[in-house]
């Protein structure tokens, strides 16, 4: 072998033995890369913009993938959290659904029973009554006879409200009381007997039927005398 061909294969281990230490470093800072990251899990996120207080389902949310280190610690994992449960919030397109962003749907206690009417959308409900939320029910009532002053009363107060449903257009010429504008939206509540009995009587013979929501943490007792209203109270 002369000195060429000595040049030759020293040259060639020298190229063999860069690429065996560039390799090496491509394996180092893969393996750094990984211990930084670490494992991948799922997460799931938005497919399309869902309202506040709507009823979640698994079919509206699409699963990704991502380091679990990068997860905040109430990132849902497990799709079948929703069930049973509403929005809190508006959630957006894309957005990473958490467990802060639902809760469980109101339901039935014991001893209560599920009661829906219709309420006018302008002046009963305008947006801000929500499942979960607690209101008073009034009922304003004509003159049982000629020249008796019409009353307002509140026919069931702390009402725990089930569900809104959606808003609907009602019939022309439909004979409903409560209703009487041209668009209602169905409102379930979940009431004793004898409060069932009240909104059922009131639902009927009612001139009108209207809601007024309970701000959270106010002392929402009613006195005795304060339940009926008349016109000539004021006087």
């Amino acid at each position: 072998m002369n000195s060429r061909q000595r040049r030759g294969v020293i040259l060639l281990l020298l190229s063999v033995l860069c690429a065996f230490g560039a390799f090496a470093g491509v394996l180092s800072v893969i393996s750094d890369v990984n211990s930084k990251v670490g494992p991948e899990v799922s997460a799931y996120k938005v497919k399309t913009n869902i309202a506040p207080y709507t009823a979640l389902r698994s079919e509206q949310f699409e699963k990704t993938t991502m380091p679990k280190r990068w997860l905040s610690a109430n990132a849902v994992t497990d799709l079948s959290e929703v069930n049973g449960k509403i929005a809190l919030t508006n959630l957006k397109q894309g957005s990473l659904l958490q467990s802060d962003m639902m809760e469980t749907r109101p339901a039935l206690q014991p001893g209560e029973q599920e009661i829906a009417i219709m309420i006018d959308a302008a002046t009963g409900v305008a947006g801000k009554i929500t499942p979960g939320a607690t209101v008073n029910i009034y009922a304003t009532f004509a003159g049982e006879s000629q020249g008796e002053a019409a009353q307002s009363k509140v026919i069931v107060s702390n009402a725990k409200v089930l569900d809104v449903g959606k808003l609907t257009a009602l019939e022309p010429g439909r004979d409903n009381k409560t209703a009487q504008g041209t668009e209602a939206v169905p409102i379930t509540f979940a009431l004793n007997t004898l409060d069932t009995q009240r909104i059922a009587y009131a639902e009927s013979f009612a001139e009108h039927v209207r809601l007024a929501l309970i701000a959270s943490g106010s002392d929402s007792s009613i006195r005795p005398g304060d339940r009926t209203y008349t016109l000539d109270k004021d006087k």
